[in-house]
């Protein structure tokens, strides 16, 4: 499928019941042929309204995130969530919810073909590195998966809700830059 193709697709699922109460889908953002790509768990209210990824407070943080490991959302990265829809309230995806959407961040994947993609919160790190991904033990560490180097950050939710977590965090961003460096030093020539 090409991406017009798949987005379409995307837009007329019907797999789970968060279709009923979306307002935009939230496909994904970014640049499409970027070396590294970043997975979140779903999107929020924000997300939800606009139809793109991280754009509230949580992407506030992430872009600055970003920011300081030369990464922009428009120049470098590409940003997707494991479900599309926004669970309501902005609780967890359900397991049934998951299943159902995965196929289109398969699918993602595949057009993209990161050399590193970057797992934001357990929840995608579960569904993508490990099921038993343990973020507070694991984050920052590395994971070959299918040919694929794959790490997970705290989600920028969570750092919002617990500050304290930052400076691991920053640690974590400066090694995932010097691993893209190391592994696709033409995402910094954008």
């Amino acid at each position: 499928m090409t991406w017009e193709e798949l987005e379409n697709a995307a837009e007329t699922c019907r797999r789970c019941a968060l279709w009923e109460t979306r307002t935009k889908l939230v496909f994904g953002a970014g640049v499409r042929d970027a070396r590294v790509m970043f997975v979140g768990e779903g999107p929020g209210e924000n997300e939800d309204l606009q139809g793109e990824p991280f754009v509230g407070r949580g992407g506030q943080l992430l872009d600055t995130m970003l920011e300081i490991i030369d990464l922009d959302r428009r120049r470098n990265v590409y940003i997707a969530n494991i479900v599309k829809c926004r669970p309501p309230k902005n609780r967890d995806p359900l397991n049934t919810e998951q299943e159902a959407c995965i196929g289109w961040l398969r699918a993602q994947i595949g057009l993209v073909r990161p050399k590193i993609l970057v797992c934001l919160g357990r929840i995608a790190a579960q569904v993508l590195i490990k099921p038993d991904f343990k973020i507070s033990q694991e984050h920052g560490q590395f994971f070959d998966v299918n040919g694929v180097q794959m790490t997970a950050l705290y989600h920028p939710a969570a750092l919002l809700r617990d500050p304290r977590r930052k400076p691991e965090t920053f640690v974590d961003l400066k090694n995932l830059q010097a691993r893209i460096r190391e592994l696709c030093p033409e995402t910094y020539e954008r």
